[in-house]
């Protein structure tokens, strides 16, 4: 059953704690003011820093149903909005023909009934009966500048229109979740329409708390070196710095080996977990994880 909005920056926090979605006092203000002024929400970092989750975890714990939209190079308005069922428009044509009963102006207004109409996610969620569903826009940054054009009249106005229909109103505007990995940088004109928030890496204690809940198998002890592990490895250059999501499955992984504390020969062998390109793994494999996991235990044996 839908449930109501969080009443303050406290309830929302709570909120995404219940779903196991460790948030900064930041982020929580950010999804509240979203929420209660029912604007969208953009938020914007590294891959793999939690951006994606905190649509499907509004969507869960306020019983919403989760509308997806991938984005990627080429998307248009047939698979981001709505297209006609071409097919079921030709066949009805061919019956007209046959019976010969309609004008043309008649099938016309027939073959473009709203039972011909698919619906795509945006206009899905602005005509989702009931309480309005949770909208994501999944890495925006991966369309083309004309998409984002088109998203305006949605996020501003809450419509769609269909030109041989007229224009399609929300009745309540859905709750929006916009994430980018800010591959290109997004139009203003997007941004100005939404509430924006950075999603960064976390420290080391939000991280540490992130695995207590992602990782629960992970003694406390692997847990602390692997979180000051990571902490550490986003210090060198890297091409791509691990995320919270590599964290996770890297401590997963190392419970499933039966390891209970870092070493050397381990790290080496499961970077690929934690690094997804060759040169990134090269630069780190041998002495500087040797170097690293050393610092790792130093550090997590302080803590």
């Amino acid at each position: 059953m839908p449930k109501p909005l969080p009443r303050s920056i406290d309830d929302t926090q709570t909120l995404l704690a219940s779903a196991d979605y460790v948030a900064d006092r930041s982020l929580a203000t950010a999804l509240y003011l979203a929420l209660a002024m029912r604007r969208p929400l953009f938020l914007e970092g590294e891959a793999g820093t939690g951006k994606t989750e905190i649509a499907k975890v509004v969507a869960q714990t306020l019983g919403r149903e989760l509308i997806r939209l991938q984005c990627y190079e080429g998307l248009d308005i047939a698979q981001a909005a709505y297209e006609w069922n071409y097919p079921r428009q030709m066949i009805e044509i061919r019956l007209a023909e046959a019976e010969g009963v309609k004008s043309r102006e008649g099938l016309e207004q027939d073959i473009f009934a709203n039972r011909f109409l698919v619906r795509r996610p945006l206009l899905r969620a602005l005509e989702s009966p009931g309480e309005p569903p949770v909208l994501l826009i999944d890495e925006l940054d991966r369309t083309d500048e004309p998409f984002e054009a088109y998203l305006l009249e949605v996020l501003s106005d809450w419509q769609i229109t269909v030109p041989e229909i007229g224009t399609i109103r929300a009745a309540e505007p859905p709750i929006v979740v916009i994430t980018s990995n800010r591959t290109r940088e997004i139009h203003d004109a997007v941004k100005r329409r939404c509430f924006y928030h950075w999603v960064d890496y976390p420290d080391a204690r939000r991280e540490l708390e992130i695995l207590k809940k992602k990782a629960p198998r992970a003694s406390a002890a692997l847990s602390r070196e692997v979180v000051a592990f990571v902490q550490r490895l986003r210090g060198v250059d890297l091409f791509k710095l691990p995320g919270v999501a590599e964290t996770i499955d890297w401590a997963n992984c190392l419970v499933a080996l039966d390891r209970v504390a870092l070493d050397p020969e381990t790290v080496n062998n499961t970077l690929g977990v934690l690094l997804k390109y060759q040169d990134d793994i090269e630069k780190i494999a041998g002495e500087e994880a040797t170097r690293l996991v050393n610092e790792a235990r130093s550090a997590a044996a302080t803590a």
